[in-house]
C-alpha cells in the first residue's frame, strides 16, 4: 500500500510588514540560529542575538516601509498552490504545505500539519536552489528534528541543492533573454556586462558546503546557455557580525567593472524580497549610478510556470528515483537527494 505522501516547501521567511515586535523577533531568531559564527559571546548567545536584533531592526523596518512590505511569503504561498496543482495534473494527489525557518508558518507548524493529516512519507523540498549550510541544510535538519520529536511519525525524503537542474538553468536564461529583449539591451555589446548577484554566506560555512563553487557553476551554466562569454559574480554580504564573508562583495566588485551598463541577475533567489527590492534595486543601483554605470535588474521569475515544473519534477524524481533519471545521493547532506551528487565542485 502506498504511504500517504505530503510535501513541505521550505523557505527562509520574512515579515510582510514593519511591525517592530515582529521584525525584531524575526531577526532575533536568525541571529540565535547562527550564534556559532562567533567563537566568544560575552553575556551568552541569547543576549547577543537580542542585541543584534535591536540594532538591526530599525533599518530593516525602514526597508520594509520603502518596498511596501515584503512579498516573499505571498509568493511562497502561491508556489505551494501551484505545485500542488501541477502534481495533480501529473496524476499525484499530494498535498503541499509551507514551512519557513524564521517566520510563520514555521517548520514546526508544517510538521504538525503533516502529523495531523496522517502523512506517512514527507518530502522536504527547500526553495533554495543552491545548497547552503544556514539555509538548505539547516532547514532539512530542522525537519528531521521535528519529525523525530513526534515519534518519527513519517519517513522523511529530503531534497538538497538543485541548481544543476537543466530546467532551472533554462528558466533563468529565458528570464534574462526576455528582459534584455524588452529593454533593447544587447548582451553581446562590449560595454554591457552580465552581472550575477547571489546571497552571501560567512566564510566559516564554506568549510561544510562549497556554496561559492555551486553559485559560480550556476552562473557559468546560465551564461553559457545565453552564449555570453564574460560575466561577473558579486555577493550580497551583511556586516551584522565582525566575521569574514565570501568575496567579492557587490560593494567591492561593482565599482571596478569596466562596463557602461550592467544587467544584474539575482541568481540565488526564487522570490522577490528585501534583498532584491531594496538591497539590489536601491543600494546596488545607487552604487552603480555613483560610478557612472547604467543599472538594469532582471526580475526574479517567481511565478513562471517553468519554475513550478522544476519543483514538480524534483518531487517526482525524489519520490520515485528508480523511474527515469534519478537524483543523486547528496554529498553535503547524507541521505538527501540532489542534482549535484558527489560533484563537490558544482
Amino acid at each position: 500500500m502506498t504511504p500517504r505522501t505530503g510535501v513541505v516547501l521550505l523557505g527562509f521567511g520574512e515579515p510582510e510588514g514593519d511591525d517592530p515586535k515582529g521584525v525584531e523577533g524575526f531577526l532575533e531568531r536568525i541571529f540565535l540560529a547562527n550564534a556559532g559564527l562567533e567563537s566568544s559571546v560575552p553575556g551568552g548567545v541569547e543576549a547577543r542575538a537580542k542585541a543584534l536584533a535591536r540594532a538591526r531592526a530599525p533599518g530593516l523596518m525602514e526597508v520594509y516601509r520603502s518596498i511596501g512590505g515584503s512579498p516573499l511569503m505571498a509568493q511562497l504561498a502561491a508556489k505551494r498552490q501551484a505545485l500542488e496543482e501541477a502534481l495533480e495534473r501529473r496524476g499525484h494527489a499530494i498535498p503541499v504545505t509551507v514551512g519557513t525557518q524564521f517566520e510563520r508558518p514555521s517548520i514546526p507548524d508544517a510538521i504538525e500539519w503533516a502529523r495531523e493529516n496522517g502523512i506517512e512519507r514527507l518530502l522536504a523540498l527547500p526553495t533554495y536552489p543552491v545548497c547552503g549550510p544556514s539555509t538548505t541544510l539547516a532547514a532539512l535538519d530542522e525537519v528531521a528534528r521535528e519529525v523525530s520529536a513526534r515519534d518519527d511519525f513519517a519517513e522523511v525524503v529530503a531534497v538538497s541543492g538543485w541548481h544543476r537542474h537543466a530546467g532551472f538553468i533554462e528558466l533563468w536564461a529565458n528570464a534574462i533573454r526576455a528582459y534584455v529583449d524588452a529593454t533593447g539591451i544587447a548582451l553581446s555589446e562590449g560595454d554591457t556586462l552580465l552581472y550575477f548577484s547571489a546571497h552571501g554566506t560567512p566564510l566559516k560555512y564554506l568549510d561544510r558546503v562549497p556554496y561559492d563553487r555551486y553559485v559560480s557553476a550556476l552562473c557559468g551554466s546560465v551564461a553559457a546557455k545565453l552564449g555570453v562569454g564574460q560575466h561577473a559574480l558579486g555577493y550580497q554580504n551583511h556586516g551584522n557580525r565582525p566575521i569574514p564573508w565570501v568575496e567579492p562583495s557587490n560593494d567591492d566588485l561593482l565599482p571596478t567593472v569596466e562596463a557602461a551598463r550592467v544587467v544584474v541577475v539575482p541568481i540565488s533567489f526564487i522570490q522577490e524580497q528585501s534583498e532584491t527590492l531594496s538591497e539590489l534595486d536601491d543600494d546596488v543601483a545607487g552604487l552603480a549610478r555613483d560610478h557612472g554605470i547604467d543599472f538594469h535588474r532582471v526580475p526574479v521569475p517567481h511565478d513562471a510556470p517553468a519554475l513550478v515544473d522544476v519543483l514538480a519534477d524534483l518531487v517526482e524524481r525524489a519520490l520515485a528515483p528508480e523511474a527515469g533519471e534519478p537524483l543523486r545521493n547528496c554529498s553535503c547532506s547524507p541521505g538527501a537527494w540532489c542534482t549535484n551528487g558527489d560533484v563537490h565542485g558544482g
